[in-house]
Formats: structure tokens, C-alpha cells, sequence
């Protein structure tokens, strides 16, 4: 789970600030003010660590990846290429890490969460290049194990960490390697020390924690009249919640149980889903069923409402089919996962945006069939005050705690976008209402009564007229 986050010189931000990251964490802002870019860095450093090619400090992409960020150009703030782009995640594990000093077994480190920081330039043809990366092994927020790794001004390659000392093997003279991708050390580079074995199992968490987070978009697919299903398990519901219906089925047929929070009763996953859309008021009944004995086509039904008959999902409203995608990652992602979602209020009426805080919230309390809590992580792009408003009024009835809140207003300034931390209170007040949040209401209505008694004396002097 990401604790922290911060960004420079990305896209529309120069500096994005240190940003707190909690379990529900909700951003709000103005079309093109830059609230997505920050999940799609997340996504380019996702992408890097599963491309096969080492060397190369940032995948930015193509038409077959998560995300397509274009040129390196493109990325930077101003598309300045003097410039670095540099990040910093801090994330906690999800078990505690210990590091041993292979050669004095009496040293040892141990840490319950982790920071990167990276620093990426512009190298030869325009391409990112990795200048320096930094890990911090933390416990209780207090670094107990630091490594930097990068580049001189000169170009030489240094590796140093405190207070564990590195120590060169003898015998291996050759210089170190530059870092690889945005996070790793190389194999030369860790040969060339007697006791550097440790540093893998840093890009190692590195590539856990990102290989677990998962994204859904603000676009989804239209629903259909079947869908096709092998008994394959999709790692998520995809991007644009194309592999939802497998999803449902794939954990239905696996016998995952969740439920809903603490002391709540434990169903089903199929059942447990059309509960919660029945909750959010937008249909009676759902379930997926194979058109036939033995087939592996499935479609989905639906009743609108108790008397109603039982129709396909295509014959219903959009907005199921919008926020089901939504409704199914949020329970279906794995344990200590995260998952960034953009607009999942897309097409639903204001009250059951306000309903889907509801499951969000229920969504990061949720416990398995061991009672364990999955500790799932939701970051939310919305534009949805209904959702806002639902989020305050569950702080204040103490059902969700402020410090598992973290809102944000995004918006725009002459020096590039500004994210603005609201301070939510133990009464679901937020301190520090931005200007204009969602509007300017009061002048609209001004605008309006002012209107409307023009408009009466207008009518009322063409009465007098024609009488």
C-alpha cells in the first residue's frame, strides 16, 4: 500500500509536494487539470518492470502497453529535456523485510515499509536515463538502512550504503554498471561486493508492490449478450472492464468469500456482488449463468426490479454495466493490492453515486474467509460532490476514520498543477473548502432569481400594455 508520493516535473506538475496516500484516497479537480497523470506514471513504472529489456530507465510505452506516454519530451514538465524527472514512493510491506549483513551475521535491519526515489535525464537520442536511485528501509516512518546509487558529475558509477558497509569482493576489479530501469542493480554491479546480495530483494519488493497495482478507466466497454469464459483467471478486470463477467466467475468458481467490514457475515463473491448492486438501488436480481449445460458462453440477467421480468444485461440502463467493472475490482483485486480508478460514477444517477463511497468504504474494511483484512487500496479520480458528501457524512458517523481519508482538489496555476490536501475532520467537515470546487452554485442561483424577476416584470408590463 502506497503511504506517500511525490512527483516533479512530470507532465503538469513541477512539483506535486509530498503527497499523503491512505487506504480510500480520492482525488477531485477540473477536466485537464492534471489528476490523471498521476496514475499514469504509476502505470509507466508498472510497464517497466515487466519489460524484458533491462537497460532501459522508463517504458513509455506503445500501442500494446498500459500506457502511452509518447516521447520523453512529452513527459517532462514544459517539455524541458534539461530537465529531470524524479519521483519518490514510499509504500508498506506486507510483511516485514529483514536485511543481514552476510558478513557480520550481529548486523541486521529490519523494516515494515520502503521509499524510492529516482532521478531520470534525458540521455543520448532524447532517451531516459537513469542519473541516481535511492532506498530507504523504514521502521515506523525512521530510515534504519540506506542505499544511493547513481552517477557522478564525471560519469563514474558509486554505490554506497549506511550504515551496513558494502565490501568489494577480491579479485573483481571491474567497474559498476549504471542502474537498470528506474529501480534495479545489476548482476555485475552486486558481483562486485561480498555482501550486496541483500539490495536484489529491494527491486524484488519494488516489482511486488507495483505488480499489484491495477487500473480501471474512466472509458469501459459496452455490455453484451454473452460473454465467453474457459475457466481462466484473469488477474483483473482490465482497463476498461473487459474481463469483469470472468472475473465474477473465476472467483465464484475458486469459492472466495468476502464480506463486508468487522463482525459482518461472509458470502459468496457472485452473491456478494449482486447484493451490493442491489443495495445501490440499480437492479433487484443478478446472476450469470451458462447459456447451456456445458457451454462455456455465459450471459448475465437481470431484473430492474422485483415484478420485472428477466432480461439480459444488455437490455437494461448503461449505468450497470458501467459500474460493475467498478463494483467487481474493488473486491476482486488480490490482498495489499491498489486500484487506481478514474470516474467510476461514469453514467450513474447522483444517488448511487453517493451509495458507490459505500462500497469503496466497505471495499478497503473488507476482510476473506479467514477473516483476514485484504488491506486493498482505492485511489479514485471523481468529479461526483454526491460521493464527496456520502465520504463526509460515513467520517462523521465514525464508520470510516479520517486518517483512512486522504481528498485532494487538483487544480491548475501559472506554474502548473497544484494538488490541495482538504483537512476532513472527526465530523466530516472539510477546514479549507477550496474556491469553486464543484462550481460557483451561489452564482448560478443569483444568476437565476435575478432572471426570473426580469422576466416577471417584463410579463407584467406587457399585461398593462394590452389592457
Amino acid at each position: 500500500m502506497l503511504t506517500e508520493l511525490r512527483i516533479k516535473n512530470f507532465k503538469a506538475w513541477k512539483d506535486t509536494g509530498l503527497v499523503r496516500m491512505a487506504p480510500l484516497t480520492v482525488i477531485f479537480g477540473a477536466n485537464s487539470a492534471g489528476k490523471s497523470s498521476l496514475g499514469h506514471l504509476l502505470l509507466a513504472l508498472k510497464q517497466t518492470t515487466l519489460l524484458s529489456d533491462r537497460k532501459r530507465a522508463l517504458h513509455l510505452g506503445d500501442k500494446s502497453s498500459l500506457i502511452d506516454l509518447g516521447t520523453f519530451s512529452d513527459c517532462l514538465y514544459g517539455h524541458d529535456l534539461n530537465t529531470a524527472l524524479e519521483f519518490s514512493l514510499n509504500w508498506q510491506l506486507a510483511s516485514p523485510l529483514t536485511v543481514k549483513n552476510s558478513l557480520d551475521r550481529r548486523q541486521s535491519f529490519a523494516g515494515k515499509s520502503i521509499s524510492l526515489s529516482s532521478c531520470i535525464k534525458a540521455g543520448k537520442n532524447y532517451q531516459p536515463e537513469v542519473e541516481s536511485i535511492q532506498y530507504q528501509l523504514l521502521n515506523a516512518g525512521n530510515p534504519v538502512l540506506e542505499v544511493d546509487h547513481g552517477r557522478t558529475e564525471s560519469g563514474a558509477v558509486t554505490l554506497d550504503a549506511e550504515p551496513l558497509k558494502l565490501v568489494k569482493a577480491a579479485g573483481r576489479q571491474w567497474s559498476l554498471e549504471p542502474p537498470e530501469k528506474f529501480y534495479r542493480f545489476s548482476d555485475v554491479t552486486l558481483a562486485r561486493y561480498q555482501n550486496a546480495g541483500f539490495l536484489a530483494d529491494f527491486a524484488l519488493e519494488t516489482e511486488r508492490m507495483l505488480g499489484s497495482l491495477y487500473y480501471l478507466g474512466p472509458l469501459r466497454k459496452h455490455p453484451e449478450r454473452t460473454y465467453q469464459w474457459s475457466g481462466d483467471t484473469p488477474s483483473d478486470v482490465g482497463a476498461q472492464g473487459e474481463f469483469t463477467i470472468a472475473a465474477l466467475l473465476a472467483a465464484s468458481a475458486d469459492g472466495r468469500k468476502l464480506n463486508r467490514g468487522p463482525r459482518r457475515s461472509q458470502q459468496e463473491f457472485g452473491p456478494f456482488i449482486a447484493s451490493w448492486l442491489k443495495d445501490l438501488g440499480v437492479i433487484s436480481s443478478f446472476h450469470v449463468k451458462p447459456v447451456a449445460e456445458g457451454r462455456k458462453e455465459f450471459e448475465v440477467l437481470i431484473k430492474t426490479h422485483a415484478s420485472a421480468p428477466e432480461v439480459k444485461l444488455t437490455d437494461v440502463g448503461f449505468g450497470v454495466s458501467q459500474v460493475l467493472p467498478a463494483l467487481v475490482e474493488a473486491f476482486y483485486a488480490p490482498p495489499n493490492s491498489m486500484v487506481w480508478m478514474e470516474q467510476p460514477e461514469i453514467h450513474l444517477h447522483p444517488q448511487v453515486q453517493a451509495e458507490l463511497a459505500d462500497v469503496f468504504i466497505s471495499a478497503v474494511q473488507a476482510r476473506d474467509e479467514n477473516s483476514k483484512p485484504r488491506n486493498v487500496q482505492l485511489i479514485v479520480e471523481s468529479h461526483s460532490e454526491h460521493f464527496l458528501t456520502r465520504l463526509q457524512r460515513r467520517v462523521a458517523e465514525n464508520l470510516i476514520s479520517p486518517d483512512d481519508v486522504a481528498v485532494y482538489f487538483c487544480k491548475r496555476s501559472e506554474t502548473g498543477a497544484e494538488l490541495e490536501p482538504l483537512k476532513l475532520n472527526l465530523y466530516g467537515e472539510i477546514e479549507n473548502w477550496p474556491e469553486n470546487f464543484f462550481g460557483d452554485e451561489m452564482t448560478d442561483v443569483t444568476a437565476r432569481t435575478l432572471a426570473a424577476m426580469r422576466r416577471k416584470i417584463e410579463e407584467r408590463k406587457a399585461q398593462a400594455a394590452s389592457s
